[in-house]
């Protein structure tokens, strides 16, 4: 059997099985609780790995060891910024927005930070939100079928946009059978396969390199021959214009973990028992420091064995190959699509939520809402799909992209709710508004895009409106802040 066939044949029995859990997923769906939150009966277990999963999508196998590769030693950065935010997520947020989710019925993140329903803002925060959320994830799904694209034409050479269509196809058929019961199932069976894989593959590289003598080895040489500016180039990049630049811009991507509608999500529907947060935590941080610290050691090793990769982003694929036979190479292989369809997956779920829920386009009909869910689903993946072939291919920067817009223009808001902090509704409108625009018009800008004033500024400016003192009531006209 040749590799290709051994690695065709570990995928197709792996995509059989998704597609089983989404069968099976298929009957659980009752009402739309069901469909977009699994019943508020997601297991620590499952709410973990499932969170944990859909936030580490082809970007952190392909793009955190695809930047270990090209920016070297100065991609450390990328841990405690990636790490730090699902400590803040799962210590900080969770418990807070699983209470206050249930205590107020919400079944999106745009429930939970749009404000009371009296209020004249509420429809224009609910319809803002809905424009963000389905813009970003279009990207970022997009992003996602890139990945699946450049798995396979660099596994079995055929063309990208007949991959792109593969692996769009799958994702969109169980997430369309089984809602959020086969997304969150499916995301953690995904996530343990991200987990393993990223232990297995950066020590078979370290083996490779010789050790942990050859990496230091193998790092000297790498550092004498380019210089340690060379081999730190990602100081150089537009957008930090410094060394601090730089670090402050990486550790920025910390802060977009706050606003993730497709994690938060995962804090809402997991059980209300005893100690759930408290060994989901454990679980969900646990995974991000083996998946993070795996694939910046996968990078760095990759740069010693592979010295003329075109595309850094493919390390991952170059030495799942070499390193493994066909069988074991293919289980690598599926942990890239695990990565693509975990996210993918989530974030489809969500963008169909924001406008049949959010909006109100599903009807009032439990049955009418899941069928109006799918439709609305499938036309966004059409979509995806379309932006996927026709865009630009670099997945880390297009990810990062949507989600720093995310991030700053929900997470102040999220944050604000969590600690019951009273946010007038035109506050909440700006600060959704603006997270958003200056994000997207630092990236759009190449002096200001990747850094400080993408992914810091406006996440600072928002948490500022949030949390800005509210004059208190005049004696003669008592209003609610809300108003």
């Amino acid at each position: 059997m040749t590799r290709e066939s051994a690695t065709l044949l570990t995928l197709v029995l792996y995509k059989l099985v998704l597609l089983g859990i989404g069968f099976f997923a298929h009957r659980k769906n009752r009402d739309s609780e069901d469909f977009f939150l699994g019943g508020r009966q997601l297991s620590p277990l499952v709410a973990a790995i499932s969170a944990s999963a859909s936030s580490s999508s082809a970007w952190t196998l392909l793009g955190v060891s695809g930047a270990a590769y090209a920016w070297g030693l100065s991609a450390i950065w990328l841990w405690p910024a990636c790490v730090g935010g699902f400590i803040f997520n799962w210590y900080v947020l969770a418990p807070r927005v699983q209470s206050l989710s249930r205590e107020r019925g919400a079944l999106t993140l745009t429930d939970l930070i749009s404000g009371p329903s009296t209020s004249p803002w509420h429809p224009r925060i609910k319809g803002l939100c809905s424009v963000i959320i389905v813009f970003s994830f279009t990207v970022y799904i997009a992003s996602q079928f890139d990945g699946a694209g450049k798995t396979f034409h660099e596994t079995f050479g055929l063309p990208t946009a007949e991959s792109i269509l593969i692996g769009a196809g799958i994702i969109v058929l169980y997430t369309l059978l089984g809602g959020f019961w086969a997304v969150s199932l499916t995301d953690t069976l995904q996530g343990i396969v991200m987990a393993v894989t990223a232990l297995v593959l950066p020590l078979a590289a370290l083996q490779a390199v010789g050790g942990w003598g050859g990496f230091t080895h193998g790092l000297n040489a790498l550092t004498a021959t380019e210089g340690l500016a060379g081999f730190t180039n990602a100081f150089n990049k537009p957008g930090s214009a410094s060394v601090a630049g730089f670090i402050l811009g990486t550790l920025g991507i910390g802060f977009g973990y706050a606003g993730q509608p497709h994690v938060v999500n995962r804090f809402m529907a997991l059980v209300d028992a005893p100690r759930a947060v408290s060994r989901a935590r454990v679980i969900a941080v646990g995974w991000s420091v083996i998946v993070y610290s795996g694939m910046l050691l996968l990078g760095w090793c990759g740069r010693i064995l592979f010295t003329s990769l075109n595309d850094s982003e493919v390390i991952f694929i170059a030495a799942a190959n070499h390193l493994f036979p066909p069988v074991f190479s293919g289980v690598m292989l599926a942990a890239v699509l695990s990565a693509i369809m975990s996210t993918a997956d989530s974030q489809l779920l969500v963008a169909g939520s924001a406008l049949t829920h959010d909006l109100g386009w599903g009807g009032d009909k439990p049955k009418t809402m899941i069928f109006r869910s799918r439709v609305v689903i499938f036309l966004i993946s059409v979509v995806a799909v379309i932006a996927a072939i026709a865009g630009p291919q670099d997945i880390f920067s297009r990810v990062l992209f949507a989600w720093t817009a995310m991030g700053s223009a929900f997470g102040p808001l999220l944050i604000a709710q969590s600690f019951r902090r009273v946010v007038p509704s035109k506050r909440r409108f700006a600060a959704i508004l603006l997270g958003a625009l200056l994000s997207i018009t630092a990236y759009s800008i190449p002096a200001t895009k990747g850094g400080v004033f993408e992914r810091m500024v406006p996440f600072g400016l928002g948490l500022l409106i949030c949390f800005w003192p509210t004059a208190p009531p005049s004696k003669t006209a008592v209003r609610s802040p809300d108003a």
